[in-house]
Order: structure tokens, then sequence, then C-alpha cells
């Protein structure tokens, strides 16, 4: 933590914020002390701390975010694996050594977000725009919550006293308190339509967001707070109807997507993390369990082919999709059936091509990439009514879902106009597909693994933390107590020499903290949680236990 503390993070947009007096005025015009902060307009703020939803780059690095750990997460949970074998994050296993990897949330939240968030927040309440105040409490409550589902334990209460060189680790329940507290202290300032809030003004630092749409950031936030009940299905204190009441606040539409923009022109940052110009994702290749979910060869939704498939997934030289296994490789797959990198070059090829001509989905230089959908929140409603024991409202809002999904991907032009035309989606496929009972049972039928299979399809690609989340709520291979069958059906952990050796035969269930602070400077706090032990990223977290 301490170069995260004392040192603030450069948006882009934003490289005159430090500076400081010294002792000759001359001296103090000519050269801005770099370590303390100059006043700049808390719009050239925002851009840059928005950019940390997925990966932002500034002068002291670059892939702070979401995106950067979410190529290790999604390993994790199957929505790809490496094209040889081999690798740690295949196997389940956890950063090791002096290595910066699964710490870019770390960072995106102390570094990337940090100290620019706290003072756009303290400046914009100074200056009366109550907007960006809002705004900034939304980022939190998001950014705490994302950061406590990563690691665990985290630095809570001195997080951001940059006074500090070494700092305290607070429990994970202390975090979903601070994630619930700042998400209604954004709801406060984001109702106030009094002295300079103005939508206009807003749009100029959220221009790659919601472009300055109050209405939408607070049902950004409704959907956080549904997220943060969400996760405690294992737990006494679970809340069901909390859930249902927030997500129903909460972005319910499509049209109301939270997703990150991209200018993609000059500048690394401004293109999306997952496309060719960052060139990121080159030996990734999607999971058979996945091609199996949307191909009809899973015990769920078996026999049917889901018109989504040509949208998230790639075909091979054959025109048939399939999918590899962790640490398999090519999985034993002849060369015509080995599938498309998302780039749309072959399965061997890691070097990204020139242009995203033949990308798709997410893996476009230009492509939004969701954070927060409509599609989800109807997924955790339809979750909870199950729960609750309310199977016609459990349906509806499973068929809500799975429509929502369907909205963001022939809504969204990259999404939709990638795809060849006679692979696009259609009404009447559409419509076939929710026909079908494999699919959409009949009220008293639907199932945890109808629910839960759909929300992973939903959110492929780029729902990567809140899937693990789900995924470890049910480590990974829970039973239904209805049905007596595995909630994620088809769904394989890695295991004998498939898995990481570290693990001791356990499963991953946590990040371990950015090595670049923690692990340098902050020796006393990793030591209170266990975190020096090899085996620390398979140590279950407090939301997911009993």
């Amino acid at each position: 933590m301490k170069h995260m503390q004392k040192i603030v993070a450069l948006p882009l947009v934003a490289l005159t914020l430090l500076g400081m007096s010294s002792c000759s005025k001359k001296i103090d015009e000519a050269y801005k002390n770099p370590n303390a902060a100059v006043r700049v307009p808390v719009e050239t703020l925002l851009p840059g701390i928005i950019g940390n939803f997925v990966g932002s780059s500034s002068a002291q690095g670059s892939a702070y975010g979401t995106a950067n750990d979410g190529m290790r997460i999604g390993r994790y949970i199957q929505f790809w694996a490496t094209n040889t074998t081999g690798n740690q994050y295949d196997q389940m296993g956890g950063a090791t050594g002096a290595s910066d990897e699964l710490g870019s949330i770390w960072a995106m939240h102390y570094y990337g977000m940090g100290q620019n968030l706290q003072r756009m927040i303290d400046w914009s309440k100074e200056e009366k725009k109550w907007d960006y105040t809002g705004v900034g409490h939304a980022i939190l409550a998001w950014s705490w919550l994302t950061l406590t589902t990563s690691y665990g334990e985290a630095i809570l209460k001195q997080a951001f006293d940059a006074n500090l060189l070494v700092f305290n680790y607070d429990t994970q329940e202390d975090m979903y308190a601070e994630c619930r507290k700042q998400a209604h202290m954004a709801l406060f300032y984001l109702n106030r339509t009094d002295d300079n809030v103005s939508q206009a003004n807003l749009a100029l630092g959220d221009a790659y967001f919601y472009n300055g749409d109050r209405e939408k950031w607070k049902k950004f936030v409704y959907s956080v707070l549904a997220r943060s009940f969400n996760h405690l299905t294992n737990k006494s204190i679970y809340q069901p109807d909390s859930v249902i009441t927030y997500a129903n606040l909460g972005i319910n539409s499509a049209a109301d997507d939270a997703a990150a923009k991209f200018l993609a022109t000059g500048l690394s940052g401004t293109f999306n993390f997952y496309g060719p110009f960052r060139s990121n994702v080159g030996s990734m290749r999607q999971g058979r369990f996945v091609v199996d979910l949307m191909t009809g060869l899973s015990t769920m939704f078996t026999g049917v082919t889901d018109p989504r498939t040509p949208y998230l997934l790639r075909e091979n030289t054959n025109g048939t999709y399939r999918g590899i296994r962790p640490n398999k490789g090519s999985d034993g797959l002849a060369t015509n059936d080995q599938p498309q990198n998302y780039w749309g070059g072959a399965f061997t090829s890691t070097a990204a091509p020139g242009t995203d001509v033949d990308s798709r989905y997410i893996f476009r230089n230009g492509a939004p990439f969701p954070i927060l959908t409509a599609a989800e929140n109807h997924f955790m409603k339809a979750e909870a009514f199950l729960r609750k024991g309310d199977a016609a409202q459990a349906r509806q809002s499973y068929i809500a879902g799975i429509n929502a999904s369907f909205d963001m991907l022939m809504n969204t032009p990259d999404y939709h106009n990638s795809v060849p035309a006679t692979r696009q989606i259609t009404a009447a496929t559409r419509a076939a597909y929710l026909a079908n009972p494999a699919v959409v049972p009949a009220v008293g039928a639907l199932t945890r693994s109808h629910i839960m299979l759909q929300k992973y399809i939903a959110m492929y690609g780029w729902g990567l933390q809140e899937t693990w989340v789900d995924m470890r709520r049910y480590h990974y291979t829970d039973l239904d107590p209805v049905t007596g069958l595995q909630v994620y059906a088809g769904f394989t952990p890695p295991s004998g020499i498939d898995l990481f050796t570290n693990n001791a035969s356990k499963l991953v269930y946590r990040c371990r903290p950015r090595y670049n602070s923690e692990y340098l400077y902050n020796i006393a706090a990793l030591q209170s949680v266990g975190a020096l032990a090899l085996d620390y990223h398979t140590k279950e977290q407090w939301f997911s236990l009993p």
C-alpha cells in the first residue's frame, strides 16, 4: 500500500492534477512537487476514474481494472482456457513469486481510483456539483464490493490515510457494510437537483459511461445493492426480499445497461482491453463447458442450439463449435475442430491482427464492456424468488433475464453487426429458443440450474468477477437441494495433475493482495490474515460461508 497511498494515479485526461508549494516561489512555479494535489476541475477527473472499471493506463503503470485480472479469473470459471498446457490459472492456481498478476483490482481500487476519486468527491461537494458527488460514491460502492469479493480481507478504515506507510486489514463483513453505506450516500446526492447539478456538465466527465444521466446512475447503485444482498445466499442473514427490491429499482432494461465505452483512437487506454489493438487475449480459447451449454451437449438445455452462440463464441474451420478444457491445450481436437481465437485467427495463433474486422463481441477494439446489466438483475431476482418459493415470479424473472441478454446482443452494433448475416439472431430464432421447454420449463419445474446457467451465458466474457462469486457461492459443484443434481451441471473443476500443486487438492476462492505493495511493505497485515501461506488463494471467503 505504500506506493499506492503516497503516489496518486494520473488519468490521461488529468495530467495536471499534482503539485504543491515549495520554499521558493520561483522554484514552485517552475517545478511542481508531484506528491501533493493541485486543484483541477472535477470534470477532468471522472473519465480516468471510469477508465478503471475495465483497464486504465497511467504514467505509473497500466492494466489496472477488472479486465486484466479477469483474464485469469475467466480460467477459474472456464469461460476460457489457454491454448497450451501448464498455465497455473487453468489449474486454479494463485499468483506466485514477485508477480502482480491478480493484483489489478487491488491497484484499481487503491491507486487507479484511489485519491483521485476521494478528491473528486471532496471538491464536487465544495463546488456543490452534487451529481459528481453522487457518481463518486456510486463508484466507491461498486469498487469496495468488487475489491472484497476478489481478495476477502483488505484495507478499509486506513485505506486513504496518506500519512501511513503500513495499513491494517479489515473484515469482509465491514466492506459489505461500507459498500451499502457508499451506495446510500450516492443515492442521497444523485437525488439532489439543486445548486450546480447539470446533466450537460456531468456528461463532460461521464461521456463514456452514462453521458450524465443521473437516473441511470441511480439504477446502477440499486443494482450494486442487489448484488451485495444476493452474495449472501449461504448465510442466515440472506434476505431474498432485499435482492428483489433493489433489483426492481435497478437496471431492468438493456437500454440502461452499465457499460464502459471506448473511443478506440490514439492512446492505448482508449481501446477495449480485450481488442486486438491491446493484444491481451491472444492465448485464450473458449472453454468446453460454455460451448456444451450453448450447443445442446450439456445435461441442461440438451439438444438446443442457442442463437447467441455466434455472438459469444467462435466457430472452427468446419463451421462448428468446440471448446477446450483447462490445462489440456488443444484437448485432442483435430485441427479443423479447434476453435478460432477471439479475433478470428487460427487456434494456434496468439498474435493480434492489425484490425478488428474479424473480431466480435467484447473482443473488438471499440466494443462496449458491460459492468452491470439488466439480464444479471433479472437472474438475481429469479434466484431470490425461487429461494423464497415463488415459482411463478421466478419463471417470469428468468424469462426476462434471457430476453435482456438477447436485447443487449441484438441492440449493440458492435456485438450484432460483427456477426455474419446468416448467423445473426432473428425474431423467429429468439422466439423458438424461448418456446423450447428444455430452456423455459413450466411453472414449478424451473431449477437453480436453469437460472445459474442462463446467468452464466448472459454474463459470458465480461461478468468475470461476479460469475466467480456465483460459482464460489455454490462451491463450484454444490447440489441443488430440490433436484439433488449439480447446480452448475457439467462443470468439472481441475483435479489431480491438472490442479495447481500449491492448492493442496483444494479449489481457488480468492486472489492474494497485490504483490508490489503488500508483499514488499505490509507484511504484518498479510500475516494477520494468513496471506503468506502458499495455499492462501484456496481460503474460503466470508460471503460464501454459512
